[in-house]
């Protein structure tokens, strides 16, 4: 395994401690503190950390080091997780809506990762075809 795999490896694993922490925290300490719309935000927010997250280890444990269209899908989910589900975690226990606008930027990234993984499925099939 690279060193950058070990390095993705170690974001995936914080990432996945991370969404299980936060989500049983939620339901039990935030809950009473929690209006209808601010628990809504708080379950996007994992429930799109957690398939990103679940991307990611499958990318990072068999393709990652294949081409750089991989590396920058892996790039816009680690990103977007941080930028979608981050800011929806902060609305979500601030009730602060200020950072509203940084949430469609996660979003933005996580399918220009979806995008990246398909060109880079593209490339593996060129390659595959020149050995």
């Amino acid at each position: 395994m690279s060193q950058a795999q070990k390095l993705w490896l170690v974001f995936v694993s914080i990432s996945g401690f991370l969404v299980v922490a936060l989500g049983a925290f939620a339901a039990h300490a935030l809950q009473p503190h929690l209006t209808e719309q601010t628990q809504q935000w708080f379950e996007l927010a994992t429930r799109y950390q957690m398939w990103h997250t679940l991307a990611l280890l499958g990318l990072v444990a068999t393709l990652l080091e294949k081409n750089s269209a991989f590396r920058l899908a892996a790039w816009a989910w680690a990103i977007g997780i941080v930028l979608f589900s981050g800011s929806l975690y902060l609305m979500a226990m601030t009730g602060q809506t200020a950072l509203a606008w940084i949430t469609p930027l996660g979003g933005t990234l996580f399918l220009i990762g979806w995008s990246s993984l398909l060109v880079g499925s593209f490339r593996l099939q060129e390659q595959s075809t020149e050995d």
